[in-house]
C-alpha cells in the first residue's frame, strides 16, 4: 500500500450483503477516505489528532462527549444514551434484520457465541440453532 492510500477491508460479512445496505458501508468509506486526503494523514498518524497538542490522538472521553452533545442537541435525555448504547443497539438491529448470529459475533469482536448471545439478550438454544443455520 502507497502512503496516503486507505486499505479497505474486505470481509466475509460486508461481502455478504447480508448486514443491510451496504451503500451505507460505501459512504462511510468515502468519508474517511476523504478526511484522511484532506489532512494528508501518513499511516503512522492518528485518525482523530488532539486538538489540545497535550496528546496525540483524543481521549477515550471524547467520542462520549460527542454523543452526549449529539444526543441533547436533539433535546433527548442524554444520559440515556452513549457510546455503548450506541454499539449495542446497532448489533440488535443487525441481528434483528439477518438473524445472522454469526456476523453479529464477528461485528462486534466477540470469542464466544455465548457471550454474544448475551449482549443480544437472546435465548442461548433459539441462538445456537439459528447459528448452525448460517453460514459466514
Amino acid at each position: 500500500m502507497e502512503s496516503g492510500e486507505v486499505d479497505r477491508p474486505e470481509t466475509s460479512v460486508e461481502a455478504s450483503g447480508n448486514m443491510g445496505d451496504s451503500n451505507e458501508a460505501v459512504d462511510v468509506f468515502q468519508r474517511v477516505a476523504s478526511w484522511i486526503s484532506a489532512r494528508a494523514l501518513k499511516p503512522a498518524d492518528f485518525l482523530f489528532p488532539s486538538r489540545l497538542h497535550v496528546s496525540a490522538h483524543v481521549s477515550t472521553r471524547q467520542p462520549a462527549r460527542i454523543v452526549h452533545r449529539w444526543v441533547a442537541s436533539i433535546g433527548l435525555d442524554d444520559a440515556a444514551y452513549g457510546t455503548h448504547t450506541m454499539r449495542r443497539t446497532k448489533a440488535v438491529l443487525i441481528y434483528r434484520r439477518t438473524k445472522n448470529l454469526c456476523a453479529v459475533q464477528l461485528l462486534l469482536g466477540h470469542t464466544k457465541l455465548e457471550s454474544t448471545v448475551r449482549y443480544l439478550d437472546i435465548e442461548v438454544d433459539d441462538a445456537l440453532e439459528m447459528a448452525e443455520q448460517t453460514e459466514v
